[in-house]
């Protein structure tokens, strides 16, 4: 976990030992994610066209483990929307001997070369929401600002390609939970989407969970991530699913 999460989570005990549920709510808490790597994606460069490099398949991917941290806060201002911010740890590599040979940014990988791989979407989000709902049912709404730093790369012991993956993208955010009566667990579900011409984001999560009397609280669920970019240098269709864990604290 870095500085900054570390730090948030300091904030939100220090401040919830002085604060009443009903003037603020502050959630924090992490996920492990273990999705499995679908997908075709290449990069052209002036000259030459990638080859489709199945992510799989070629490159060796299968399951990953991902970490994820968040922080939300709640008011009671109804004009002002509440903010929730996510650092997503999608950082994975791969080690393959090529089955074809294929042209990656400008560099051409012959049959039986061994490569590594890295393909890394780590992202920060910043999401400003309305709770438009907040009883047994609630329902929020509002925009995320989803911005990735990562990058994609394919070299051997002697060449290589990399694209950087420095772009920030707006999202629709919608989330809903369902409380079982007199429990403390709950069905939810969450949604980040977007599309435009040719590049889309369809970011699902549904879980079971469990929340304690004190704030304490854990989910099972599922989550698919599918994306579908097309830019001058980088297209891609490639999907991300697979279960995940998550512990929080709500106050």
């Amino acid at each position: 976990m870095n500085v900054f999460f570390r730090s948030c989570l300091v904030a939100i005990l220090l401040v919830s030992t002085s604060l009443r549920a009903d003037v603020l709510g502050l959630e924090a808490g992490a996920s492990f994610w273990e999705p499995d790597y679908t997908g075709n994606f290449a990069l052209n460069a002036p000259g030459f066209t990638g080859t489709q490099v199945n992510i799989k398949d070629d490159l060796g991917y299968g399951s990953q483990s991902h970490n994820i941290y968040w922080v939300s806060i709640e008011h009671p201002l109804p004009i002002l929307p509440n903010f929730k911010i996510v650092s997503s740890d999608l950082n994975a590599t791969s080690s393959a001997r090529l089955s074809k040979a294929i042209t990656f940014g400008g560099q051409t990988f012959s049959v039986s070369d061994d490569v590594t791989s890295r393909f890394d979407l780590s992202n920060t989000e910043y999401t400003l929401y309305y709770e438009l709902l907040d009883n047994w049912l609630t329902l929020d709404a509002g925009l995320t600002l989803r911005k990735y730093n990562g990058q994609a790369n394919i070299s051997t012991t002697s060449t290589g390609a990399s694209e950087k993956l420095d772009f920030s993208i707006p999202l629709i955010y919608l989330n809903a939970r369902f409380d079982l009566p007199f429990t403390g667990f709950f069905v939810d579900s969450q949604l980040n989407t977007v599309s435009v011409g040719d590049n889309s984001i369809t970011d699902t999560a549904v879980s079971l969970g469990y929340e304690s009397s004190i704030g304490l609280g854990a989910r099972l669920g599922y989550r698919s991530l599918d994306l579908q970019f097309d830019e001058s240098d980088l297209t891609g269709d490639l999907k991300f699913k697979g279960t995940y864990l998550n512990a929080f604290y709500h106050f």
